[in-house]
């Protein structure tokens, strides 16, 4: 059974890499694209945390040349990855949030911090960090340090492979991703023919724009981390494959 993978690199490619050693083989067409932003990323001092969303935003700061002075401050990162990411990077005090930005805001607020909050961030933000944050009386300054950037086409090997169905699953990460792939496809799989492809999805949320699409053949992760996209993954091709 052949996934499609969507996210972005390098991302892509390590999924797939950790697919391949699960014996399951995919193709990989990226749908958007990081740019950094030049970004003025204020000074270190007076902050009590650096909040994390993404590993994005950690390979945004490396190319701004900030994390030097960052990797004193602690760090509160969604989930494990990012976590680990920080971690690599030379970041110490590292908590790992529960995949979520709820589960972010509250780890943050718990940690009774004195002093504001910087979160580099995307362009596009999937949620409001800032106002979860306001009523235990805590300021964050989101910076923008980089931008995802949509395709506007889907490779062209992808395209041919979507129309003859050669896809056992597509997997989409992110509730933005699955907007652009709804875009992307609407003229290679009509409307009659989506139910038949199935979708893995990261979340609900990541659902939504695709069953707004007629893409109703859903499955979810038990949790939003690539470990549970890894396992549901597998469990997904071993059914239908009966292996």
């Amino acid at each position: 059974m052949r996934m499609l993978i969507t996210r972005p690199e390098p991302d892509a490619q390590a999924t797939r890499e950790r697919l391949a050693a699960l014996e399951i083989e995919a193709e990989i067409a990226p749908l958007m694209t990081r740019q950094t932003l030049g970004a003025n990323v204020p000074r270190p001092e007076g902050f009590a945390a650096l909040a994390l969303t993404s590993t994005n935003a950690l390979r945004a700061l490396e190319d701004l040349g900030a994390l030097d002075g960052l990797r004193g401050i602690p760090v509160f990162a969604v989930g494990d990855r990012t976590a680990h990411e920080a971690r690599k990077l030379g970041f110490a005090q590292v908590t790992a949030a529960d995949g979520t930005l709820d589960s972010l805001a509250t780890s943050i607020a718990l940690a009774r911090l004195e002093g504001p909050v910087l979160y580099p961030a995307g362009r596009h933000l999937s949620g409001d960090l800032a106002g979860a944050l306001a009523p235990h009386g805590l300021m964050v300054i989101t910076v923008p340090v980089y931008e995802m950037v949509a395709e506007t086409r889907l490779p062209d090997p992808v395209r041919p492979g979507l129309i003859a169905g050669r896809y056992g699953a597509v997997l989409l990460y992110s509730r933005r991703t699955a907007e652009i792939f709804t875009t992307l496809v609407a003229d290679l799989i009509a409307p009659r023919e989506r139910p038949n492809l199935p979708v893995i999805c990261l979340s609900e949320n990541v659902a939504q724009p695709l069953l707004g699409a007629h893409f109703t053949r859903v499955v979810l992760a038990d949790h939003p981390s690539e470990e549970a996209m890894l396992a549901v993954t597998l469990a997904f091709a071993r059914e239908q494959t009966g292996s």
